[in-house]
């Protein structure tokens, strides 16, 4: 006992004991010492660290509660956000209406919202109450001095989408905006219809000139275009070829500008007002109408009316005339249908007829999103464009979302059957003759399958000399034969090349096609290094030649990158 008591002594041996081990050994007698038994001292056990002093036991205490803590943290994938996440508010977008005073534009777009979260701004004004600054890179910057209510408003604002109601341009009023659409233009700002259109709409020869094309490519028959002469100034205009007939003076709108003449003494007399009005002028035979007719399409919508003139006006949208819709048919379809692709497309756009008494259709005009609205339905049309400006607002204004434009590009187009591009299936490059691949068709020496040369270059065809020819990267440029094959062919299949003598090569045969003399020069300049590897001109094999040489060696070296390249770009 009094051994085991000794042993209790040494701090060494009490520290290796486990912790709350506690004996009636480690304590003093308890007769003497304290009247409290073992038990009461086994209920309050001493802490960790209280007990052991040692290095070790404080090391150990860490640990544990390491252990403890990264037991009770979550995952990292389950933490909770540190508090709510704030919804990002995307600023409203501003249509800027151009448009008169007498309809509000605003409570049509009430409530509706661009790609359904971004708000939409309604900016209403006139041509006439407007100026702007365009940038390069800051857009467009538009002042606007309206009256509302007899207060003047003055505004500055930057416009993200433009729908016009308005004519730019009318010599009858002298009214002049087109420098304004080519400001907003200037400024990129995508509109309804396209300010590209808007532009080329202020001339209508010029919109005319358009209806010819159409009137070329769909015939008399599916396309009726009224007959029309254009003069650019009064000289040329001696006589017409028959009366009564239609003189248009200038750009105007609403039937100004239009006289009826009908004979020769008046047709001069008009000449002298078209030399005063230092304008172009048009001139197209007399119909004597039935009625009118006009086809409008607002993006998906058609509607057609006719419209009856009351008052026994020559012109039936002067003086009282009668309106009704009439039917939708095929052919008033082609006629909207075919005029809405010009300038790059029509979203809004009319076309305007006229029914003779003989029973016969002349198509006289077509008019852009600037056409006056009419008939019962004037509610739903202007809603359909609020909900057509709104389906173009979310398409355009979309992130990386870009404004189409009606122009080609200036680079020269290229179809893709002639011109191999990055998505068709790049051209062999294992040893041997070119072989046709499997999403394409073979290769035959017909013109409908010639290819372009790599940069770009007239196509080569069999007719010309030089089919699909395929030079190796040390091989110089020789000059084309004036007929039959070029000297260096490679063999193809689908293709009969005429067997042509050359010089032997180092112990080849001179019948060998399909091979070309491994003569070391400069590669060609206008090819890069993968064109001038996968475009190299196969070889035998080289059992099939003679002792190996330096050019050989090379030739051997060159088709063992070919076929890294090509085991390193196969699919």
């Amino acid at each position: 006992m009094n051994f085991l008591r000794r042993r209790l002594s040494d701090s060494s041996f009490v520290a290796n004991l486990p912790n709350g081990y506690m004996t009636d050994l480690q304590r003093p007698d308890t007769s003497t010492s304290s009247p409290a038994s073992p038990a009461m001292e086994r209920r309050h056990p001493q802490p960790l660290a209280a007990s052991f002093s040692s290095p070790g036991s404080s090391l150990f205490s860490s640990f544990s509660s390491a252990m403890k803590q990264t037991a009770q943290a979550p995952p990292a994938g389950l933490l909770e956000p540190l508090g709510p996440s704030t919804p990002v508010v995307q600023r409203p977008r501003i249509l800027l209406v151009i448009d008169d005073a007498h309809t509000d534009w605003a409570k049509y777009f009430h409530g509706k919202k661009a790609n359904g979260e971004v708000e939409i701004r309604v900016e209403q004004a006139e041509f006439s109450e407007l100026n702007l600054a365009a940038y390069v890179t800051g857009g467009c910057m538009v002042d606007m001095q309206v009256v509302r209510n007899g207060t003047k408003v003055v505004r500055s604002f930057k416009p993200d989408f433009i729908l016009v109601r308005q004519h730019a341009y009318s010599m009858a009023l002298g009214e002049d905006y087109r420098s304004l659409v080519i400001g907003l233009q200037y400024g990129g700002l995508p509109a309804v219809n396209s300010l590209y259109s808007v532009y080329n709409f202020c001339s209508k020869p010029w919109v005319f000139s358009q209806l010819i094309k159409i009137f070329h490519c769909l015939g008399p028959e599916k396309f009726p275009l009224v007959e029309q002469t254009f003069f650019p100034n009064h000289k040329p205009m001696l006589t017409a070829p028959r009366f009564p007939v239609v003189v248009k003076l200038g750009h105007a709108h609403a039937g100004m500008g239009k006289i009826k003449v009908e004979n020769q003494h008046d047709y001069q007399d008009i000449t002298s007002m078209v030399a005063m009005a230092k304008t172009y002028a048009t001139t197209e035979a007399f119909i004597d109408s039935k009625y009118d007719i006009r086809i409008q399409k607002i993006g998906s919508n058609y509607k057609a009316y006719m419209r009856t003139s009351i008052s026994g006006n020559w012109k039936a949208n002067t003086g009282s005339a009668m309106l009704e819709q009439v039917a939708m048919t095929e052919r008033y379809r082609l006629w909207v249908d075919s005029c809405s692709e010009m300038f790059g497309g029509l979203d809004i756009c009319a076309v305007k007829a006229v029914h003779s008494k003989d029973g016969r259709d002349y198509i006289i005009e077509v008019m852009d999103s600037s056409m006056p609205l009419i008939g019962e339905h004037v509610e739903e049309d202007r809603q359909l464009i609020a909900d057509l400006v709104v389906s173009k607002m979310s398409q355009f204004l979309m992130p990386g979302g870009t404004v189409p434009s009606p122009l080609r590009p200036w680079a020269p187009q290229t179809k893709p059957a002639k011109s191999p591009g990055p998505g068709q299936p790049r051209p062999p490059t294992q040893g041997g003759p070119r072989q046709a691949q499997s999403p394409q068709p073979p290769r035959s020496g017909s013109p409908s399958q010639q290819r372009l040369s790599p940069q770009g270059q007239q196509p080569l065809s069999p007719q010309s000399g030089s089919p699909q020819q395929q030079r190796s990267p040390g091989s110089p440029q020789l000059p084309r034969a004036p007929s039959g094959g070029s000297p260096n062919q490679g063999s193809r299949p689908g293709a009969t090349l005429p067997a042509q003598p050359r010089p032997p090569v180092q112990g080849r045969s001179t019948s060998q096609q399909g091979e070309e003399p491994k003569k070391p020069a400069p590669s060609h300049p206008q090819l890069n290094k993968s064109q001038s590897l996968t475009n190299s001109l196969s070889t035998s094999d080289a059992s099939q030649r003679g002792p190996p040489s330096e050019d050989e060696a090379k030739a051997e070296t060159i088709r063992n990158l070919r076929k890294s390249f090509a085991s390193l770009f196969s699919d």
